[in-house]
């Protein structure tokens, strides 16, 4: 009897997926079809709409509207190209040259704009083209646009490391926004390493990759794109120093976009309505998903489903090694077919209680769920970063597996690095107390 609820809610949920149901009604769905095997109807439909409810209702949420805002003003005004500038007096004259400047600029515009969807878009539009132009086969470009793309979801500022803090019951969002920091930028250099080899191997070689890197002109496109890292200070210093909060600190990254983006000339009071609707659909898109799987979270709770499945996993094997890679391969399987947010909000109740009962840290095992979920994204058939990268660079997915897939594996890599090292990401946070 134990078992039923877990079989209805696997059941239902990849049926309903499997059938096309968006990813938010197939988690309420299937939630509720839980439930149901132990509360009648109507106490049950209206427990489910009151845990949604109740669960939107948390100050640290409001940072993610926020961040989504102030991201979407970065994209249009003016920062992406000032980025991708410095990063090509950076790495422009290594092999592969505007292989690595995506990388390094996604990187960049991650840390400051939090958003994987916003860095594909604005990387790949910029980029794409000039790729092509110096000879880069399109699937390739496209190909690293995706995968660069979702570190500034390990690099902080992160929305998804915010909706950890809450799914983890109340974990500190500074210290798991420093503990990003290395694993972003290592899975960063493993992907430039990668990108290196496969443009020497394939002869990508273009105008960017001649001549040498030069200080002044560094010194010059860093003064340039001073003022939107300077973003970076103030939001992550303000946040670590306590100064204010995640919150707080997001509202003023809206702030400091809006005026840099008129002081760049790049925004105006006409394109401001498209920018806020545009925030608007992708935060209501987002609160779905994060009640919907906040409800069925409660819904695992009430069957005892976490209790069950950290018996389970305990008794395969009390080695954090062993279980560690159980984990992993788990969410790498839930990554192709979920998206980050629920899967975060899902997953993180049922294995945090497994990882801490072996004296894994929450913050270290927060870093280890998003970076793993982020492989996640860049897989068929529902990673979204995958299919807008895909649909810039107007290619298809079937020519773009071939040049991910290494890239693909580098990730991997760094995600085990990062998982049985918890050094990496535990230095920044303990340096400062966190």
């Amino acid at each position: 009897m134990e078992y039923i609820p877990v079989l209805v809610l696997i059941i239902s949920f990849i049926g309903l997926l499997a059938i096309g149901t968006p990813v938010a009604w197939s988690i309420s769905i299937s939630a509720l079809l839980t439930m149901l095997v132990s509360i009648p109807f109507l106490p049950a439909t209206t427990t489910l709409a009151q845990r949604m409810g109740a669960g939107l209702d948390s100050f640290a949420l409001l940072a993610i509207p926020f961040f989504i805002l102030a991201g979407n003003l970065m994209n249009k005004g003016g920062m992406a190209h000032r980025l991708i500038a410095f990063a090509k007096t950076l790495v422009g004259a290594l092999p592969g040259g505007l292989a690595l400047i995506n990388v390094v600029a996604a990187m960049l515009m991650g840390a400051i704009a939090g958003s994987a969807m916003a860095s594909a878009s604005a990387m790949g539009s910029i980029l794409g083209p000039e790729m092509e132009k110096e000879g880069y086969s399109k699937e390739f470009g496209a190909a690293v646009n995706i995968t660069s793309a979702t570190t500034g979801l390990v690099i902080p500022p992160s929305n998804i490391l915010i909706v950890y803090s809450l799914a983890s019951g109340g974990v500190s969002i500074a210290a798991l926004f420093l503990a990003g920091y290395i694993p972003g930028i290592l899975t960063g250099l493993f992907l430039m390493i990668v990108a290196m080899i496969w443009a020497k191997r394939k002869g990508f070689t273009g105008k960017t990759n001649k001549g040498s890197i030069r200080f002044a002109q560094v010194v010059k496109t860093f003064i340039s794109a001073f003022p939107s890292l300077l973003l970076l200070f103030i939001v992550i210093g303000g946040i670590v120093a306590g100064v204010f909060t995640a919150t707080e600190a997001s509202a003023i990254a809206v702030l400091y976009s809006l005026v840099l983006g008129f002081i760049y000339k790049e925004i105006s009071f006409k394109n401001l309505p498209n920018i806020l609707l545009d925030s608007s659909l992708t935060t209501a898109i987002v609160m779905l998903l994060i009640a919907t799987s906040i409800g069925m979270s409660w819904a695992m709770s009430y069957e005892n489903i976490p209790q069950a499945t950290s018996d389970v996993l305990l008794g395969i094997s009390n080695n954090k090694f062993i279980v560690l890679l159980i984990i992993n391969i788990i969410l790498l399987f839930v990554g192709i077919f979920m998206d980050m947010t629920p899967a975060v909000l899902i997953f993180t109740p049922i294995f945090l209680p497994v990882v801490s009962k072996l004296g894994i840290d929450p913050v270290h095992f927060g870093i280890i769920m998003v970076l793993n979920l982020c492989i996640g994204l860049c897989t068929p058939p529902v990673g979204s970063v995958l299919f807008v990268g895909v649909g810039v660079a107007k290619t298809s997915i079937q020519k773009v597996i071939k040049p991910l897939v290494p890239l693909f594996l580098a990730m991997v890599l760094a995600l085990f690095l990062i998982t049985y090292i918890p050094q990496l990401t535990m230095w920044l946070p303990n340096l400062f107390d966190l």
